[in-house]
């Protein structure tokens, strides 16, 4: 499934920050990046970018003479930039077929010189427009497996989700949506398609760790509501719900999404989040107090209320501090919404 953004690149500096913004994107190798656009349009700038958010320190120059070079990411990924200014449709298709074996991530200006389906393996596109004195790149996202609204419906009826917790899901689905939205306009590219089915299915198997005091007062268990969660508990024994729920969307072939759900929650030690997904998500979820938009700082006396009886902990401090880390580093201009 593709997602197609635009954002507006008013300089070379914007540029560089999309290009190096995009790598906290990527979830499957190898991976193919495609880049058009005219002469100067900004394809080298944008991967210089995108290097850099690698980690990649040796300095990355257009290969238009060299045809190809080679790195490596911070974390080992192998790195393949190509340029096909310079080559026919036959010589381009050749010098593309001669990294087919990379196993990491393969960039290639000029890819409109090669023929439709000439690349079998996932590709990104990133076009570079021009139209007067503005710019816009148009980004779309490899594509990567996740279910239907269809299906995500059937799950919710498969666990017996009550609607409480169906309603908190719609919400947080939307304000993260709202939130990637956000970072798209200020030129950090993110994936809206998988936040909406990542905020609808983080709380799938909230029942879990229900605690007694977690939900509504009018809202009451039923037997065959306790019946199928036993079901579900002895599934994924010695879980709580984000892992039941990671491990359950990696059982049906949906491995990003996993890792996105895995980590929304609150634990200690906090676990590392990767993507701009991933980190939207968590600060989406403490933003959304059952389906009320509100603020952190409403959000976590929500917490302290209906779980430590108003009182402050050592622990629920760290995890404001975590929260709100976040939510500076992806709004450090000011929170949106």
């Amino acid at each position: 499934m593709n997602d197609l953004i635009s954002i507006r690149l008013s300089s070379a500096e914007k540029t560089a920050f999309c290009g190096n913004s995009l790598a906290a994107t990527l979830y499957q190798f190898p991976l193919t990046i495609l880049c058009t656009g005219a002469l100067g349009a900004g394809k080298t700038t944008c991967i210089q970018g995108l290097a850099q958010g690698l980690g990649i320190e040796d300095p990355v120059t257009s290969p238009t003479f060299a045809l190809e070079q080679r790195y490596r990411a911070r974390d080992g990924t192998p790195f393949t930039h190509l340029d096909l200014y310079r080559l026919s449709q036959r010589d381009a298709v050749s010098q593309v077929h001669a990294t087919d074996d990379h196993a990491g991530i393969r960039c290639i200006e000029w890819s409109d010189r090669l023929p439709e389906g000439a690349i079998a393996e996932p590709c990104m596109t990133i076009g570079f427009h021009e139209e007067g004195a503005e710019r816009t790149v148009q980004i779309s996202f490899d594509p990567l497996p996740l279910p239907d609204a269809q299906q995500v419906v059937q799950w919710r009826k498969d666990a017996a989700l009550q609607p409480h917790i169906v309603a908190h899901c719609e919400a947080v689905a939307a304000a993260a949506v709202q939130l990637g939205q956000a970072c798209i306009d200020a030129g950090k590219p993110c994936r809206l398609t998988f936040l909406q089915r990542a905020g609808e299915l983080h709380d799938l198997f909230r029942f879990i760790d229900f605690h007694t005091a977690s939900g509504p007062p009018q809202v009451r268990e039923t037997s065959q509501e306790r019946g199928v969660w036993e079901v579900w508990k002895k599934r994924f024994a010695g879980l709580r719900h984000e892992a039941a729920c990671a491990q359950f969307l990696r059982d049906e072939g949906f491995a990003a999404l996993a890792d996105a759900v895995a980590v929304h929650g609150l634990h200690l030690p906090s676990p590392e989040r990767r993507t701009v997904e991933q980190k939207i998500l968590f600060y989406a979820d403490k933003r959304v107090r059952g389906d009320e938009m509100v603020t952190l700082e409403e959000r976590f006396s929500d917490f302290r209320a209906r779980y430590t009886n108003g009182n402050r902990t050592p622990e629920n401090d760290r995890w404001f501090a975590e929260a709100k880390r976040i939510e500076e580093e992806l709004f450090p201009e000011g929170v949106p919404i």
